[in-house]
């Protein structure tokens, strides 16, 4: 364990990026959550003993993917006085901010199993209104905010009071409010300092949450690529076994591209507001099942042709009827042994996926090839939309078993009076 009290900031900020509604547009989306850090660091540093130099806070303003998690952020969450959640319903969706919730909970109960007394160092904060009662079970017992119903900052949430002039003192005394029980916290909670966690050793909070989204934003990713990567080799000389069930570290666009490909994609998918979800190729295309539960997009090595095995899947997956099942097939010209061998490889591939690959075909969803990075980022935003759509349009629907609660309502002619319904039946029984 850490023993420097000094040794990380007052509070840890978490909270959930907003997707771009434009991948395009320059300006940042949470350009409010970075003023709000702000205004609360000043008050933070007013309201508090922090010497010169001191952090009063720390906030994460990357957007991570994939298993990124960064010494600076998991140092902070080690060492902080006070984890600061800005609730909304796309945080308690983020795996990221489950995960950053999980590992000061477990500086918590480290705390209280050394017998250091139970301590009260959550202090969520509303972002966006949403209904209480659809809080994960973790968070259902800490209070939020003041409890007034006639607050602004109750109403609206602090994006609301932010956005408006006419609440302008408004969010003025709730950052006040919250600095102060930030503080608070602070002081009372003497929590012990432990040493940074592993991103992988970490389950989110709010995993049991996460289950219950609709599977519209859900989008599982899909990479079929010889695995480990190689460079191009002679035909036949890639021969290698499916995926592994961690992201492969399949990157054909470094150095411009620092991070895996899966990764980049998946951080994609967030700034869009889906939900990405890795797959295997065993387990999403090629099975009914797994492929009726959310939409999936493959992204599709060209050098996969050279591997026997992985075209015998790719034909599995051509096999398939599901239109929410989209091919994203990658490569990079600028490589020259995939610019010279690219003819040959699409040969293989399009033997494998003639349905898929098929041009006119409306039944099913077409192969986007992209040779670029820049062509892969407006291919991935685009996929992802219309697989989403293609699911949302034709995936089956399982309604609930046993019988149903409301008959199906039928045309039926007039209805007659209860007495003329008498009359009728006396009629009927005298004759």
């Amino acid at each position: 364990m850490l023993d420097d009290p000094r040794a990380g900031p007052y509070f840890f900020l978490s909270y959930a990026h907003t997707p771009k509604h434009d991948l395009s547009d320059p300006s940042d989306p949470d350009q409010w959550v970075k003023k709000l850090f702000d205004d609360l660091c000043k008050d933070v540093m007013q309201l508090s003993d922090l010497r010169h130099g001191a952090s009063p806070g720390f906030i994460d303003r990357h957007l991570r993917a994939g298993s990124v998690w960064p010494d600076m952020l998991a140092r902070a969450i080690a060492t902080c006085r006070v984890f600061v959640p800005l609730y909304s319903r796309r945080y308690f969706e983020s795996e990221q901010c489950g995960r950053e919730w999980a590992a000061f909970s477990r500086r918590v109960a480290l705390h209280e199993e050394l017998g250091l007394g139970k301590i009260e160092a959550i202090v969520p904060a509303i972002w966006v209104p949403f209904a209480m009662e659809d809080l994960p079970e973790v968070s259902r017992d800490i209070q939020v905010g003041n409890s007034d119903p006639t607050s602004k900052y109750e109403e609206h949430g602090f994006y609301g009071i932010m956005k408006l002039r006419r609440f302008h003192s408004a969010y003025q005394l709730a950052v006040y409010q919250l600095a102060r029980r930030i503080v608070d916290a602070g002081k009372n909670a003497k929590l012990v300092l432990t040493e940074p966690l592993d991103y992988h050793s970490v389950e989110s909070a709010f995993g049991h949450y996460r289950t219950h989204r609709p599977n519209g934003r859900r989008i599982r990713v899909t990479v079929v690529s010889p695995d480990p990567p190689a460079p191009p080799g002679p035909p036949g000389g890639r021969e290698h076994a499916l995926q592994p069930a961690a992201p492969p570290q399949w990157n054909p666009y470094g150095p411009a591209l620092e991070i895996p490909l899966v990764e980049h994609a998946q951080s994609i998918l967030n700034r869009l507001g889906y939900l990405p979800e890795p797959g295997r190729l065993a387990e999403s295309p090629g099975t009914a099942n797994d492929a009726q539960q959310c939409p999936c997009v493959v992204l599709l090595d060209i050098w996969a042709a050279d591997s026997a095995k992985l075209l015998r899947s790719l034909r599995r997956l051509d096999e398939s009827s599901e239109q929410w099942v989209a091919v994203i097939l990658v490569m990079n010209r600028a490589d020259p042994e995939t610019a010279q061998a690219e003819a040959r490889l699409r040969g293989l591939l399009e033997g494998s996926l003639q349905r898929k690959m098929a041009t006119g075909r409306v039944t099913q969803s077409a192969v986007t090839v992209v040779s670029s990075l820049g062509e892969f980022n407006r291919a991935m935003a685009e996929t992802a939309r219309s697989t989403a759509a293609q699911y949302l349009r034709h995936a089956p629907a399982h309604p609930p078993e046993g019988q149903p609660s409301i008959e199906r309502p039928r045309l039926r002619g007039p209805q007659s009076s209860p007495d003329a319904n008498d009359a009728n039946d006396a009629e009927e029984r005298h004759e």
